[in-house]
């Protein structure tokens, strides 16, 4: 079920209410970083990724300029905002051991899609030029591309949507 939240939807650090998983697993926070007098948690690590693995998609701009700061980390490129692409939360995102892998991500309306990890969605770093002047990511996001959210047949202005993962085989 969508959750609506009354802040940021482009990184994952939302306030939010409904039925949203909170950043769990056996994934801690690692400390905090204070932006604009708001304390946000940082993360190094992800919840276990499993056949059917709970996370948050969120939505970015992985376009020059975009609200996705700089350049994605896997390729050193900017992509258009058309092609099914990710970024995962720092530890998901596994020091870049993803890069080019294609995830399964599944909607709770019964929709699917694949999409190419191209970023990280920074866990632990934020409130900088290089993130957009974003907050650190939850540890359980995707945050997905227009494509994305366009191929799950989601309505990106919720900012917040509940689905499962997994590893494209």
């Amino acid at each position: 079920m969508p959750s609506k939240c009354n802040d940021d939807p482009d990184v994952g650090t939302h306030v939010c209410q409904g039925s949203s998983p909170s950043p769990s697993g056996d994934c801690l926070s690692s400390g905090n970083l204070t932006c604009e007098s708001r304390t946000y948690p940082t993360y190094k690590c992800s919840p276990p990724v499993t056949s059917s693995t709970p996370a948050q998609l969120t939505n970015n701009d992985f376009s020059k300029g975009g609200d996705g700061g700089g350049a994605s980390e896997c390729d050193e490129s900017y992509h258009d905002n058309t092609e099914l692409i990710v970024a995962l939360s720092t530890g998901w995102y596994s020091g870049a051991s993803r890069c080019g892998k294609m995830i399964q991500i599944n909607a709770n309306n019964g929709r699917t899609t694949t999409a190419k990890v191209v970023d990280e969605c920074d866990s632990e770093r934020g409130c900088d030029e290089e993130h957009a002047n974003q907050p650190p990511c939850r540890n359980n996001i995707v945050d997905g591309s227009d494509a994305v959210w366009e191929a799950l047949a989601l309505d990106k202005s919720v900012g917040l949507v509940d689905i499962t993962w997994s590893v494209d085989s």
